[in-house]
């Protein structure tokens, strides 16, 4: 949670999330073979299309390992954990 603040302060607008930890027993984690990053650490952001990259290049600087993408309409949707093994994906 503390680097996300910091994401957040050196971004320097407000953040959307749209998901953050989810309990094991959650639909979406229930449906899983394993557990999720969200039964451990992880957040799903809502930005601009325009903010987007930013948002991007600060996570990586920052050192989060899971960063996932979606695209949807005017805005994207990134999901941001630190997982063991850096992984980079869109959903």
């Amino acid at each position: 949670m503390d680097t996300v603040q910091f994401l957040r302060e050196q971004y320097g607008k407000p953040l959307g999330v749209t998901s953050a930890y989810r309990c094991p027993k959650h639909p979406i984690e229930s449906e899983k073979d394993s557990l999720g990053q969200h039964t451990i650490a992880a957040i799903d952001l809502r930005v601009s299309r325009s903010d987007a990259h930013e948002v991007l290049r600060l996570a990586f600087q920052l050192g989060f390992t899971g960063i996932g993408v979606n695209q949807k309409g005017g805005h994207r949707f990134i999901h941001l954990d630190e997982r063991e093994k850096p992984n980079v994906w869109s959903y």
